[in-house]
């Protein structure tokens, strides 16, 4: 007999953008595409394509090399364009996106993806310059290489399927430092319209880690809508396939490479959180003081928290308060944290955690009094079994006031009825 089984990782397909050091730009995002196995034609010649859909581009030449950045080898995309105009409406351009996707008869979700990239970018400009899209000149983001990157990244995205079945992530995006030239003038980076973009999106930036520009409005335009957000750290995956896209300049510093790794999740019943845990010693408070500050933080969005006693300096008592939160609630519960007991400082440790499923049920359960709803927390294995159960505490408490019995012998009853209800009973529980 031959047993199938589902390996660990046969779950969710995650793709991860790498553009913590490299930053992130149009061609370089396309070009890592291409290195993860797009068709290099296809995408070349939708590129091509976008000379007949925006006016004023007399040719337009578009070519993938290999090459080296820092010792290591990656596709680059290189485009070279005659136009004979300085700036384009944005309403020009958005509709250059959409009719050159729309012959390309590229999916539906590919379109879509092109024409919000687009318009992200343009509705940018926009506000920054006070003008709708229908008024607003634009200069760099108007050009043929603007709408040749979003179309080549919107073919390549549809040919690797990244749409349809991968939930898309990035690192912190390296926006780079120092002072740059452009239409406008001299400024530092990063160019107000990669600054709005990624701060309208809820991205985590990262200044250099080079005194130059690093990351672009396309670029951040095309990341934003195609990842969910950005995260401290990789997820938990089992990496399958790697590409990397070079960008135009060889840095000595540190290499000029954006990389897209496409992996696979744990399956589910083995979900993967990232965490973080918080804690502080403390050895100048009270137990009050130490007690508020726990109420204070499960308000604040703590997962949970422990109290643990220890020894600290010269041998006296102290506390120790750890935390597990998510990421977005660190500064929150770092503030009562310092605030509530006055800590010089709070240890931030990242960690990647799996856990069974669980889900919240009502069971329906019977007293003498009557029938009554408790609230169990059920917990399964990754094939949807339930292996484990345990009544809520506020679902209990309730019901022991209610009926006048002490909280204990409410809550073994509760457990009880819903074990043998979920048949988690053994033979000899059942009698």
């Amino acid at each position: 007999m031959v047993v199938n089984r589902m390996g660990p990782y046969d779950g969710q397909r995650i793709a991860f953008i790498d553009c913590q050091t490299s930053g992130i730009s149009g061609d370089m995002i396309v070009a890592a595409l291409l290195d993860l196995g797009a068709d290099s034609k296809r995408v070349i010649d939708a590129m091509q394509s976008t000379k007949d859909h925006l006016e004023g581009c007399k040719s337009i030449d578009v070519t993938v090399t290999e090459v080296s950045r820092s010792g290591f080898q990656a596709k680059q995309i290189r485009i070279k364009a005659h136009e004979d105009v300085k700036h384009r409406l944005g309403s020009e351009v958005i509709e250059a996106v959409k009719s050159s996707v729309k012959t390309l008869n590229l999916t539906p979700s590919a379109q879509d993806f092109a024409e919000r990239t687009i318009r992200t970018l343009v509705e940018t400009e926009s506000r920054l310059h006070g003008k709708s899209i229908r008024e607003v000149h634009l200069h760099e983001a108007g050009s043929i290489d603007t709408v040749a990157d979003i179309v080549g990244a919107s073919t390549a995205i549809d040919a690797l399927g990244i749409l349809e079945d991968v939930k898309t992530y990035s690192s912190p995006v390296a926006v780079g430092g120092g002072l740059f030239q452009f239409s406008h003038g001299t400024l530092s980076s990063p160019a107000p319209a990669t600054l709005e973009i990624l701060t309208a999106k809820g991205f985590i930036i990262v200044g250099g880690p080079l005194d130059r520009e690093l990351s672009t409005p396309t670029g951040a335009a095309i990341l934003t809508n195609l990842a969910e957000r950005s995260l401290s750290h990789l997820p938990l995956m089992r990496p399958e396939r790697i590409g990397y896209g070079a960008g135009e300049n060889d840095y000595r510093e540190v290499p000029n490479i954006l990389r897209i790794i496409i992996g696979t999740a744990p399956q589910p019943g083995q979900p993967e959180e990232n965490v973080v845990l918080l804690e502080t010693n403390l050895d100048d408070v009270t137990g009050e003081v130490v007690g508020y500050t726990v109420e204070r933080l499960f308000s604040a969005g703590a997962r949970d928290v422990q109290v643990s006693p220890a020894f600290g300096k010269k041998s006296r008592p102290a506390w120790v308060i750890s935390v597990i939160a998510n990421e977005h609630d660190v500064d929150a519960l770092t503030e009562v944290l310092t605030s509530e007991t006055g800590t010089l400082g709070v240890r931030v440790h990242h960690y990647h955690r799996r856990t069974l499923l669980r889900e919240s049920r009502k069971v329906k359960v019977d007293f003498a009094e009557g029938e009554f709803e408790v609230d169990v927390k059920v917990s399964k294995d990754r094939s949807g079994r339930v292996l484990n159960l345990k009544p809520e505490y506020d679902s209990v408490r309730d019901l022991a006031l209610r009926l006048g019995k002490p909280f204990r012998e409410i809550h073994e009853m509760v457990a009880e009825q819903a074990r043998r209800r979920l048949g988690l009973l053994s033979g000899t529980d059942r009698g």
